[in-house]
Parts: C-alpha cells; structure tokens; sequence
C-alpha cells in the first residue's frame, strides 16, 4: 500500500513540479475567503474579518498537499477604502511556497443597492524546496527564493448578489531559477452568487468560482447551500477539472461574532482509492462594535 501511495504522489509532485505551474490552492470554502483571489473584496464586509483555514488535502498520502491561510481586512473610517493582509502557505512534499500580500479596494456605489469595488493586490511570494536526499539525482539542491508580484480585480455586490473578476497575480516569475522552473503563471478568476428566500427562515444561495491560468487546466466549482435561521450553512459542491471532487461543508455562526465551519471532499478521479478525502476547516472573526454590522440587524451573505 506504501508503495501505491509513492507512486500517487510521485505523478503529483511531477505534474506540479516538472510542468512548472505554481498555483494558488482552491479551497471547497471559497466564498468565505474571497480576500485569497480577490482584493476589491477587502472591506466589503462593512466591518473587521479575520479568517483562518486548514486544508488537508489527500488525507492519508505521505507528503500530502495542506494549506493554511489567515486573512485580515477591514474598511477605512470614510467606508469607501477598504485594506486588507493575507497568508498562505501551501505544502507539497518537499515543495513549500508562501505568499505575504497586501490588499486595498475603492468602492463607488452604482445604485442605491449596488456597489462597485476596485482592488489592487501586492506582496511577495516565497518558494522553498527542501530535499533531506542529498543523493537524490532529481533534486540534488535546496532553493528559497523571494519575488515580488501584484494583482488586480472588481467586484459589485448587493445584499442579495455579488459577482468578481480578478487576477491575484499578475506576472508569470520563475520562482526558482534553478535546475527546473517553478513558474508562478498568470490566473484569472471569475467568482459569483446570489441568495433568496424559501421561507422566512430559510434561504438558498447558489455560487461558482472559475479559474483560468495559463499553462494549466482551467477548473470551475459550482455550489448550492441553505442558510437556516441565519445561523447554519449547509451545503455542497462539484469542481470540474483534471481532478474533479465532490464537496460537502457546514458552517455554525456559534456567537454573534464567531463562525466555525468544515468542509469534506472526495476526489472522483484515481486518486480515490489511495486517499481519505480532503478536509477543511476555517474560523472566522468578525467583532460587531456598532449596531451597522450587528449580524441580526444586517445580515451579511457574501
């Protein structure tokens, strides 16, 4: 079974690596952590948000993939200025790349309901690769590197639809520079929702994220959830890509300032058999300080 599990991975890590795609990781809980690929979102939620997420994907392979993200952002006092700081760092066997990025957005409304976000993106990204076999005729060396790069995006929201276009990063870097290429690719996002009401107490919210990046597949995610009594999201989702997985996730709003959720997915492809699902977990923060942003009085969906 060992030997099973090696080969699985083997074939990953040669996908990602010899094919030279460094990619940002897709989360089964995307549309809570929206700030990850687009900065128009930063300040959109009208008050503080701090979001932590662990994925743990493949459970069960030996040097699996796993993500954590911590994100903050916040408006400015004026409303119109939102900022925003984000961390990930993305683990693959010997593979580890982290991304430090700063967010600001502008936002001009449109309509009495609707607002339009403008956001640009900056930061570094840090790739390391750290192989224990000195021996290795693959990976005779270890790297850690620095490289700067930025991004842009849109985004309009009412308080019953959204709908996002970005680019996270914009320039295609070689992150190594070394024996191989580990190339940080353009990627394209396309992110949208919408919600309404089945009952006074429940309500339905459909959404899709699509990702486009240059030199790899392009993947899209489509979801359906419930929101019951504005306390409980219950629902589930399907990625087309080379390696489709279904997905399901419940989120609690355990307190009027915190929200705790868990997503699980399991791969369709054949991958299946080596592997116990994906696991995800995430914990987000938002302090009301003001009766604006009181979850009861001003329900925020997106």
């Amino acid at each position: 079974m060992e030997k099973k599990y090696s080969i699985v991975l083997l074939i990953a890590l040669c996908f990602t690596t010899f094919c030279g795609a460094q990619q940002l990781p897709q989360f089964t809980q995307y549309m809570f952590n929206t700030i990850s690929v687009n900065p128009a979102y930063a300040g959109s939620r009208e008050g503080m948000n701090l979001t932590a997420l662990h994925r743990n994907q493949w459970a069960g392979l030996d040097g699996n993939p796993t993500t954590s993200t911590f994100s903050f952002h916040t408006p400015l006092n004026n409303e119109r200025i939102g900022l925003g700081l984000s961390y990930i760092t993305d683990q693959l066997g010997f593979e580890n790349t982290n991304y430090v990025y700063g967010d600001f957005s502008y936002t001009i409304p449109v309509t009495d309901r609707a607002k339009l976000s403008f956001g640009l993106k900056a930061g570094f990204t840090n790739y390391r690769l750290e192989n224990p076999d000195v021996n290795d005729p693959f990976f005779n060396s270890n790297f850690n590197s620095w490289k700067p790069n930025f991004g842009a995006g849109m985004y309009l929201t009412t308080n019953r639809y959204y709908l996002g276009i970005s680019s996270p990063r914009i320039l295609t870097t070689d992150l190594n520079e070394g024996e191989f290429k580990a190339l940080e690719r353009n990627s394209y996002y396309a992110i949208g929702g919408l919600v309404f009401d089945l009952s006074l107490d429940i309500k339905f919210r459909p959404g899709f994220i699509a990702k486009i990046t240059n030199g790899a597949p392009a993947s899209y995610d489509v979801t359906s959830s419930f929101l019951f009594y504005e306390k409980v999201w219950l629902g589930a989702s399907y990625r087309f890509d080379d390696a489709s997985n279904f997905g399901a996730f419940l989120d609690y709003q355990i307190s009027k300032d915190i929200r705790i959720g868990y997503a699980y997915d399991i791969p369709t492809d054949l991958i299946r058999p080596y592997t116990g699902g994906t696991h995800e977990i995430i914990m987000i923060f938002e302090p009301k300080f003001s009766k604006k942003t009181d979850l009861y009085k001003s329900p925020r969906y997106f």
